[in-house]
């Protein structure tokens, strides 16, 4: 079972790498099967295609972001965010304060993750 600290360093691999913009090492950090839902009323995507596909649409959707986990909780396998993502689309900027909740294989790749958020949760700062 991952440690609290490998938990947290995935954590902050994730936050790296979403910042990143890289499709390609988003998707690798999740196992081939897993499942992700953004957010977690969407129907959910699964697999590494399906994933891919949830990176790539983002990324040509807004021109910029930025990602931060502002606090990390762990229980077991398991690690929640509460994270804050600023996207800049048309030049305008759009806060998301919600929280993500994941599960962690053995390897320490994604198995699943859920993202809590509603337009309550939006801000146009």
């Amino acid at each position: 079972m991952p440690t609290p600290v490998e938990l947290r360093q995935l954590v902050a691999r994730y936050v790296e790498t979403v910042n990143s913009r890289d499709v390609e090492a988003l998707t690798a950090l999740f196992t081939e099967d897993a499942v992700q839902a953004d957010p977690a009323s969407n129907p959910p995507n699964i697999g590494h295609d399906a994933i891919a596909e949830f990176w790539r649409n983002s990324i040509g959707a807004s021109q910029a972001w930025t990602f931060q986990a502002k606090a990390v909780h762990t229980c077991a396998d398991h690690v929640a965010i509460d994270f804050e993502i600023a996207v800049t689309t048309g030049g305008a900027v759009m806060v998301i304060d919600g929280i993500e909740v994941f599960d962690v294989a053995e390897d320490l790749r994604i198995r699943s993750v859920h993202a809590y958020w509603d337009g309550e949760d939006l801000s146009f700062p």
